[in-house]
């Protein structure tokens, strides 16, 4: 009977358990939501990339946002072609998703507005997007970027691939909504714009409520992995395997 009880009182433990950590994950995504209502609602102009045989094709395709660093800021998409995701589909790359490359306009961060929501509804509502398939990645002020999208609007970004990135200290407190959201990051060791342990401590907290992120340390090298790109097809083939399983069609 006393064996019975502790049983009994075992299962409720364990059931309030999953609902406290059901009531904190909602927490955070209802937080998440409010910041991105409560900034401004704005269009950034941006670059569109379609796969080769995309006007031939029936098919949906995944969603890749590139969001630049802070060199390539202003009024001018010819600049977003230096390097990254523009610079190759530029010289011809050819890529199975479509691309669009919003630029940040002089004066703000990625995480000044909400230029998320429009980018997305514009772009979903005029090409054949699975939804399910939303990708982010950004270097630099992009990768900070990469990681407030996320944050800002888990609910539709099925991973993300921030290079060289971070979040601001006011952030931290939001870091575990990114738990359910698969991370693959780079930073360089010798990194003496933005350091490593920018990217250190969001894997931490990630570690702690148990998140998924794969974190590549690359010894001795600086700020300028902008060559990633083009060196690591790892990039796109992991990208390509996640998607979301909840219902996003609606969204």
């Amino acid at each position: 009977m006393a064996f019975q009880s502790f049983i009994i009182i075992f299962k409720s433990r364990n059931h309030l358990l999953v609902n406290i950590l059901s009531i904190i994950i909602f927490s955070f995504l209802f937080i998440s939501h409010s910041i991105a209502q409560e900034k401004l609602k704005v269009n950034y102009k941006h670059l569109t990339y379609l796969p080769k045989n995309y006007n031939t094709a029936t098919a949906k395709y995944p969603l890749v946002i590139y969001l630049h660093g802070g060199t390539q800021k202003g009024n001018d998409l010819e600049k977003l072609k230096v390097y990254g995701l523009p610079y190759l589909v530029d010289k011809g790359k050819d890529f199975d998703f479509v691309m669009v490359a919003p630029q940040c306009p002089d004066g703000k961060y990625w995480s000044t507005e909400n230029w998320f929501d429009s980018l997305y509804n514009e772009v979903t509502a005029n090409y054949r997007i699975d939804k399910s398939r939303i990708y982010v990645t950004g270097i630099s002020m992009g990768g900070y970027g990469t990681y407030i999208a996320a944050l800002d609007h888990p609910e539709k970004i099925a991973a993300i691939v921030p290079l060289c990135g971070g979040v601001n200290d006011s952030d931290t407190t939001r870091i575990c909504t990114l738990k359910d959201i698969p991370i693959l990051t780079y930073h360089g060791t010798a990194d003496k714009e933005i350091s490593i342990h920018e990217t250190e401590r969001i894997a931490d907290f990630l570690n702690k409520c148990e998140g998924n992120i794969i974190f590549h340390r690359i010894a001795g090298e600086g700020h300028g992995i902008q060559y990633l790109y083009e060196t690591e097809s790892w990039i796109y083939e992991w990208l390509l395997m996640q998607r979301k399983t909840t219902n996003v069609e609606k969204l």
